[in-house]
């Protein structure tokens, strides 16, 4: 039966409202409109398989008119949903992003870590959890989980601190001002991250009478806040004033896409830039004053440079303890910072002159204010000096000859000299993520996505899915290890299903290669940390790989081509083939758990238990009490 349309007002179900107002949303920035939200993820089940499935479904097979096409994915875990999401919004420089929707119970609950990911990294993401009867008549309906002091909560409560913004739609007329809100939020520079709107399975299918109005195409205009002139000079004087500056440019840089302005800044007053996770290609690292990474996995010219500035620029980061070392990289007594951050929650971190403004115009107004000012030409030198003798460090890292197995630094050097400046490599967590900041040499803002901020294991696998849809132009690879690989890997199935092209790329070195060292460093001799048979007495005296288990068959079974290669010759020859080819595929290789990795210039404070009856814990918790002197609030 086809809508009704009368008096200005048109017969929908909450759900059918829902799509079609997300089908006319559009974001706009310098002239540019995009779709705001590109498609749909769904995993269908009691809760919304007659709600928002049923909706999809209508707008696939039979959309109406006024009503936009809303493309939909069937994922295969609703956590790695999200994250295709956020990662998809991070390639759109949040932009532009997808909306998840889940059954009742665990399959909404399961999209909390997603949730938490967006937010922690401050990416649009949309979510539907269903929820239980807005009735209460079956009460309690299956997978309910029951509080005996209200029947206000739900398991969806959980998404309330893991959100920017949340509802719940006990009633059709309250869709209207909440999604209006979803939309307003989404499109912040400053408040955006998971918008979670949940929706009672009963009511995502009542009928209602909707405005015509509600429907009609919205362009929300993603703002450009200028710096305020006092604010502006006060850090043009404290900049003018400083003998050893630095910048440290954060993914705010990109997303503003400021990243012309930056080099122009740069170039104009030779004030190096360091970079952090989510800001590394912010400038390409072969202009004379990038520095490359700064902070606890950071490389020796941004820490070298870091340890003696006295005044740090932090130009859109959210200056977290990998960056600061945990309180102890900047080392100068009298270290100041001016931050430049479109969040006045970020701007106001490390006790600093804040500028509250996007970065892209903070950066042309300080270029202009600071016209004929340039560092001295013995920091300049000093600056050369240092991102010279860590650019040949990394081609040794790169090129180490390392045996039996190859170590992991030489895969990553392969991918940084095959890969092209608009390819995009993917990694989260585990060593790599350190390696990859302290090496990787991005020659564009594109290149280099790591998820840092919520460092989520199993991120890289559907990560994979959500860049290749926001740009299918470039070829994503995604590195994952073996552990990552086994949290959440059943996306595969779905990039196979959508003809998606990713190259995985799985370093296999039987345990967690990060938190071994760290256990290790720390005095607990990598307990727990190492994939082994489970032999007798101890676990450290575990020694043997696990029998039968095979990565490689694994993702050959979920649909990819694999390539099973076990040196540097061999993963050059087999990245190639990838390359050339149409399909999904894997190229596995075994790397050497112990390293070696990139040397170590910096700290990151993890406890070390004050008292124990282990010597290898009493003696690390003695270079603990250390470790931690220099460490102080910056005041």
């Amino acid at each position: 039966m086809s809508n009704e349309a009368y008096a200005g007002t048109i017969r929908l179900t909450v759900a059918q409202a829902t799509i079609r107002f997300l089908t006319n949303q559009y974001s706009e920035r310098d002239g540019v409109e995009q779709r705001l939200i590109e498609g749909a993820f769904g995993i269908f089940g009691h809760g919304n398989v007659a709600g928002l499935g049923q909706a999809l479904l209508q707008n696939e097979i039979a959309p109406d008119e006024g009503e936009g096409e809303m493309p939909y994915i069937m994922a295969r875990n609703e956590q790695s949903a999200v994250h295709a999401s956020a990662a998809f919004a991070k390639v759109k420089n949040r932009l532009s992003t997808w909306m998840t929707t889940a059954s009742i119970g665990p399959g909404s609950l399961n999209m909390v870590t997603g949730a938490a990911l967006a937010t922690t990294n401050r990416l649009p993401v949309l979510l539907f959890p269903s929820d239980q009867f807005a009735t209460r008549v079956p009460d309690p309906v299956l997978q309910q989980l029951e509080d005996p002091t209200t029947l206000d909560i739900t398991v969806n409560d959980a998404f309330r601190p893991v959100s920017r913004f949340f509802d719940r739609i006990n009633r059709p007329e309250q869709l209207i001002p909440s999604l209006l809100n979803a939309m307003r939020v989404l499109t912040d520079p400053a408040e955006t991250g998971a918008v979670v709107i949940a929706m009672p399975q009963d009511v995502q299918a009542e009928v209602h009478d909707w405005p015509v109005e509600l429907f009609r195409k919205r362009v929300w205009h993603v703002r450009r806040p200028p710096a305020e002139p006092a604010a502006l000079a006060r850090a043009v004087a404290m900049i003018r004033a400083a003998r050893r500056p630095m910048v440290i440019a954060g993914g705010g840089t990109i997303y503003s896409e400021a990243s012309e302005e930056l080099r122009a800044f740069a170039t104009a007053t030779g004030i190096p830039v360091a970079d952090t996770q989510a800001g590394k290609g912010a400038i390409n690292y072969d202009h004379p004053c990038a520095i490359g990474g700064v902070g606890s996995t950071g490389g020796d010219s941004g820490n070298h440079i870091a340890d003696k500035a006295d005044l740090v620029i932090g130009i859109g980061t959210r200056y977290s303890d990998f960056t600061t070392a945990s309180k102890t990289q900047f080392k100068d007594p009298n270290v100041a910072f001016v931050n430049i951050n479109v969040r006045a929650f970020d701007a106001a971190k490390e006790s600093a002159e804040m500028l509250v403004a996007d970065a892209r115009e903070a950066l042309v107004a300080l270029t202009e204010a600071l016209d004929g000012y340039h560092v001295s030409e013995e920091y300049a030198a000093e600056v050369e000096a240092e991102r010279r003798a860590w650019h040949e460090r990394t081609r040794e890292c790169y090129h180490l000859g390392h045996g039996p197995l190859p170590a992991q630094t030489e895969v990553f050097g392969a991918l940084n000299e095959l890969m092209g400046d608009e390819d995009i490599v993917i990694n989260a967590a585990g060593s790599m993520p350190g390696d990859l900041q302290a090496l990787w040499q991005a020659r564009t803002p594109v290149q280099y996505h790591v998820e840092y901020a919520f460092s989520c294991m199993g991120y890289e696998v559907p990560a994979g899915l959500g860049c290749k849809l926001a740009r299918p132009e470039s070829e994503v690879v995604a590195i994952v290890g073996d552990g990552t690989y086994q949290m959440l890997p059943m996306e595969l199935a779905t990039v196979v299903q959508e003809g998606v092209k990713v190259i995985y790329v799985l370093l296999q070195n039987y345990g967690f290669a990060s938190i071994g060292a760290l256990s290790q460093s720390r005095g607990s001799q990598r307990f727990g940390t190492m994939y082994r048979q489970r032999g007798a007495g101890s676990h450290l005296q575990d020694t043997e790989p696990v029998a039968g288990v095979d990565i490689a068959a694994n993702a050959e079974s979920w649909g990819l081509k694999v390539y099973r290669v076990s040196s540097i010759e061999e993963f050059r020859e087999a990245y190639a083939q990838a390359h050339a080819d149409d399909r999904a595929s894997m190229i596995h290789i075994e790397t050497d758990l112990m390293g070696p990795n990139p040397p170590a210039s910096s700290w990151w404070d993890v406890p070390v238990s004050g008292v124990s009856r282990l010597e290898s814990t009493q003696q690390a918790y003695e270079r603990y009490v250390e470790d931690r002197k220099p460490q102080r609030h910056y005041l």
